[in-house]
């Protein structure tokens, strides 16, 4: 809020192919923008060694998190695997009314679904990695997964950025600092936009001498 003028908040999607450096580019902004906070999903798997409800995830059984399905609660859900992910509508909504962003690790399928839910208050971006080469190289540093993973990542990885232009913006991650320079530009452009301020036109109605 500034000079009495409200904002609503936006949500800021970030995609890409595993490895590209979104969750650095997510983790990045979540410290360093006030008012920004990350979107928790609802998810029917078990919760997992050190992970907390209501902080990593809400843990949901599949009877609870159907009828959630069945009473419209989710913004965007999708089966992954053998288990079910889901964003709460409820505690999104509630950020942007009070002014506050919200961050969301989508995968393209979550995008679109939430574009059909909320395009008002959506911006996406899609990070790109600078080639496929420099992808694979940044997979295998990881140490993370074993040799099948990576070639089954990569296998993924094309037909995932094949979707680039679904989204508002595009940030090819060659530096990671400078990522994630462009990731806040692109919020701080965005928090301004006009249709995210309410009491603007009153505002300058009061500058200008209007009742």
């Amino acid at each position: 809020m500034q000079h009495g003028i409200n904002r609503r908040g936006l949500m800021l999607v970030l995609s890409s192919p595993s490895g590209a450096g979104k969750t650095t580019i997510s983790r990045e902004l979540l410290q360093r923008e006030p008012g920004l906070v990350m979107s928790i999903s609802a998810t029917t798997r078990p919760a997992r060694p050190g992970e907390v409800d209501g902080r990593d995830y809400f843990f949901k059984g599949g009877a609870e998190f159907a009828a959630m399905v069945k009473k419209g609660e989710f913004l965007e859900h999708a089966r992954v695997f053998d288990n079910f992910y889901g964003t709460p509508r409820a505690p999104v909504e509630a950020a942007l009314s009070a002014g506050k962003d919200v961050l969301f690790d989508v995968d393209w399928q979550g995008t679109q679904k939430l574009k059909e839910s909320a395009r008002a208050d959506l911006a996406s971006v899609f990070i790109l990695p600078p080639s496929l080469a420099e992808l694979e190289q940044r997979l295998r540093a990881r140490a993370q997964d074993s040799p099948e993973v990576v070639r089954s990542r990569m296998s993924r990885a094309a037909a995932e950025m094949s979707h680039w232009a679904e989204y508002d913006y595009i940030v090819v991650n060659v530096d990671v600092e400078s990522s994630i320079a462009r990731v806040r530009a692109i919020l701080a452009a965005e928090r301004l936009r006009r249709d995210r301020q309410s009491g603007l036109a009153e505002f300058v109605a009061a500058m200008c001498g209007e009742k």
